[in-house]
């Protein structure tokens, strides 16, 4: 089998819900690229790039450009050496992985729609559903427990709740958070670098009183000294996201005794294929993962949600992107969702329907 075409276009999204993370104003996301990989044997495949800036320091324009500039080389290749791809791509030019995740994920519906497969039964097999959370962006403190108490009616029982832009607006938001939805809720919150190591600590100690179970990234990406320093002075779980984006941050992470949690995703971490190397490191040292979502549509998400069906050891899940925004009529398929349980489609590669 080989590669006889690469396509792709810009589809710009439309926000459902008001989303505001600590970093920056407004929502960071509003365009993704769909990306169609051909071969000569008639089976095509599809990706999606979600480039976030200030995460992965990619733009819907360089990733267009860097899938005009890669298309010569992975014309011509086995869509099936995944590997040797990845190499290709890597050695042609550093990061670009919200690009590379897209390629890899077309690669990989490929790879289930040769073998007749779905994609999580190719990835590991664990089991074919998922329970992933629903993420609560920025806002004011009633607004936010407004709306935790509208997805907890819809069945989620486990909310994301974004803080770290005002630590007296976050205890306040949680606060109100808890009283609208009660105790039997998990909770877990978002800091997006936005704490200082004093106010982390200061902040977490608080929140105990309202049951919180993990925080996730408090302080800037590249402190893990003092991500250990909260870790070890907090009773949460301490998650790690914009710190992780390849294998070396996780054996890295793994070293400084960082985190208890890293949190993959296939936009940082250039696709399946590498995310799959994180989870093999942090299963190792002991660390449990969660697969995580950066505005992605309905084709990341299928991809998100069938590593975490694989693998045993991602036992967390964030993919919930989709429904943040007007879902596209060219995409359907690939999962059935009711409340916060995701079922992954049977069908070979990632079962999605996709009108390109």
């Amino acid at each position: 089998m080989k590669i006889t075409n690469i396509q792709y276009k810009k589809a710009p999204t439309t926000d459902k819900v008001k989303f505001e993370i600590a970093l920056q104003k407004g929502n960071p996301h509003n365009s993704v690229i769909i990306l169609k990989i051909e071969t000569d044997e008639g089976i095509t495949g599809y990706g999606e790039a979600s480039p976030l800036g200030l995460v992965t320091g990619n733009s819907i324009d360089n990733i267009t450009q860097f899938f005009d500039e890669i298309r010569p080389l992975l014309i011509g290749e086995d869509p099936l050496v995944i590997e040797r791809i990845h190499r290709v791509m890597d050695a042609y030019i550093l990061g670009k992985s919200s690009g590379k995740a897209a390629v890899d994920i077309a690669l990989y519906d490929i790879l289930g729609k040769k073998t007749g497969q779905p994609v999580y039964k190719l990835l590991g097999g664990n089991e074919s559903s998922v329970q992933s959370d629903m993420t609560i962006g920025i806002d004011t403190p009633d607004e936010m427990a407004k709306l935790a108490k509208k997805y907890v009616d819809e069945g989620f029982s486990i909310l994301k709740i974004k803080v770290g832009r005002n630590s007296k607006d976050d205890l306040e938001a949680v606060r109100k958070i808890r009283e609208a939805v009660g105790y039997d809720v998990s909770l877990r919150l978002d800091a997006n670098q936005g704490w200082g190591v004093k106010e982390a600590i200061q902040v977490m100690k608080k929140m105990e009183a309202y049951h919180v179970d993990e925080i996730e990234q408090p302080l800037r990406h590249w402190n893990f000294d003092s991500l250990k320093f909260v870790r070890d002075h907090i009773s949460q779980d301490l998650m790690m996201d914009e710190s992780i984006h390849n294998p070396h941050d996780a054996l890295r992470a793994v070293k400084a005794e960082a985190c208890d949690i890293i949190n993959i995703k296939l936009m940082k971490s250039g696709g399946l294929y590498p995310a799959l190397r994180i989870n093999a490191i942090a299963e190792a040292a002991g660390i449990p993962c969660m697969v995580g979502c950066m505005g992605e549509t309905r084709i990341g998400i299928a991809a998100g949600a069938a590593l975490v069906a694989a693998q045993g050891n991602i036992s967390y899940a964030d993919l919930d992107s989709y429904r943040m925004i007007e879902e596209f009529s060219f995409i359907k398929g690939g999962f059935e969702q009711k409340g916060g349980l995701i079922t992954l489609s049977d069908k070979p590669g990632f079962g999605l329907e996709i009108d390109f």
